[in-house]
């Protein structure tokens, strides 16, 4: 399991705001474990705090903009595709204007920075999101369409299409969050020029110009009205006699465009608040539907404590049944883990598998056999007993006993032929031989039995 990650230190950009036209400075600095990211208005009188998160995101139109309260921040996503890429989980960025500078239209400039501070690894370990089933998001009227598959890792493929001369379809793909300082950070966000009167008209891309953006030139326009759209962003004016990509940097990418949008799909499922691990299918993704698989997301996230381990049969245990006896004194009937398939620093997962020969059977009951509930605790103490156990030099001269049993629900039937797994992690560290801990048991992926312990590690009299 990987660790949390901040930065090492502060750094600090200044630029124009693409939507405000404002001269903006931003700063990025380092935050606790568990922290994730918040942005804090300088500008306003009680600097509030607004957590970067799909809840809060309040609007979508050429950008994404959270909202608190009467509290706005916006064009957020370019940074948050980088901190999530390079690995940052916590962070404290600190801005002067309702939103964030447009810098050169990418993620460029936020990576370089990230990586000249570096990196600190913090205590606390990254949490997974895990996608274990399809899922999917739609929208029929801009036929954006995301999906989600199960995989190993997280990885992302983007199309896109437009009715378009100059842009019509592109694909883009990002195997690996390593790859996207070389393949992806440096796509710069881009606009058509038929539609930059109407953005100008809505109040947005008032410093919008030909070095910060993509300028796509795909009908034929009078050159007065060119230049009117040029006096109204108050950018030089520019003859244009052919279609195609007017901005003053040529094309990085061939298919930079489709890059960009898969920038900004990584942006928006930063703000889920957890490290993805899954394959991301995304045709015509904006930052409406990138926003609405998010919040999917962030519900089962909140529905779900936590996500049941990943348990394969076929992978060689960190502990067989041996290595459970030598540490634990509990012997049949009452040795209730067959064996512990991941240990970490503050947390441990461990297998029962309940069969129909169990001898509580026999009473509970004969004509509809039910696992007790006190026993699915007693495991869950067994495997919580095994994470001690095993960091002590003599682990079979102590025993581990209950002091306190606390906040226990059971959330559905335990039956012969299910199998049981359990994740156990501390609470808080061992002081004077005590333990906090809080257990959760899953039969599949669906929540069985929860609780919270008090045990004390004692050695054994000879």
């Amino acid at each position: 399991m990987q660790k949390q990650q901040t930065l090492k230190d502060s750094f600090s950009l200044q630029g124009k705001g693409l939507h405000t036209g404002l001269d903006i400075q931003i700063t990025f600095c380092p935050a606790p474990e568990d922290t994730g990211y918040k942005i804090k208005r300088l500008d306003l009188e009680e600097q509030p705090i607004i957590d970067a998160i799909a809840d809060n995101v309040h609007s979508t139109n050429r950008g994404t903009l959270l909202k608190k309260g009467d509290v706005t921040v916006s064009t957020i996503e370019h940074a948050m595709a980088a901190l999530y890429a390079l690995g940052v989980d916590n962070c404290m960025i600190e801005v002067n204007a309702p939103e964030f500078p447009i810098l050169d239209g990418s993620a460029e400039p936020y990576v370089n920075e990230i990586r000249r501070v570096g990196l600190v690894e913090q205590s606390a370990l990254r949490e997974y999101y895990i996608v274990k089933k399809r899922m999917e998001v739609s929208d029929p009227e801009s036929k954006s369409k995301l999906i989600f598959l199960p995989d190993e890792e997280f990885s992302v493929d983007v199309h896109i299409s437009f009715p378009s001369k100059v842009l019509s379809n592109q694909f883009a793909s990002l195997e690996s969050l390593s790859d996207f300082e070389e393949q992806i950070a440096g796509a710069r966000t881009f606009v058509f020029v038929r539609e930059v009167q109407m953005l100008l008209e809505a109040n947005l891309i008032k410093g919008g110009d030909l070095d910060n953006a993509l300028v796509i030139y795909d009908e034929l326009l009078p050159q007065d009205r060119l230049d009117a759209m040029s006096d109204m962003m108050g950018v030089e004016r520019k003859e244009v006699n052919e279609l195609g990509y007017i901005n003053n940097k040529p094309l990085i990418y061939d298919n930079e465009p489709a890059r960009h949008k898969l920038l900004d799909v990584l942006g928006d499922l930063a703000l889920i608040g957890k490290y993805v691990k899954g394959r991301i299918i995304a045709t015509c993704p904006g930052h409406s539907i990138n926003n609405k698989m998010a919040r999917l997301i962030r519900k089962d996230i909140k529905l779900n404590e936590a996500q049941a381990p990943h348990y394969d049969p076929n992978k060689d245990p960190i502990m067989d049944v041996n290595r459970i006896k030598e540490l634990l004194p509990h012997r049949y009937p009452f040795l209730l883990v067959d064996k512990i398939i991941e240990v970490g620093p503050d947390y441990i997962v461990g297998v029962k598998s309940v069969s129909g020969n169990e001898p509580f059977f026999q009473g509970h009951f004969p004509a509809e056999p039910v696992m007790p509930g006190v026993l699915q605790v007693e495991a869950m103490a067994q495997v919580g007993g095994l994470l001690v156990l095993n960091t002590l030099t003599e682990p079979g001269s102590y025993s581990t006993y209950f002091l306190m049993i606390d906040k226990v629900k059971f959330r559905r039937k335990v039956v012969p032929g299910d199998t049981l797994v359990f994740k156990l992690r501390m609470i808080s560290e061992i002081r004077r031989g005590v333990a906090n801990m809080r257990g959760l048991a899953f039969v599949g992926e669906q929540l069985a039995c929860e609780a919270e312990f008090m045990a004390q590690i004692i050695q054994n009299k000879e």
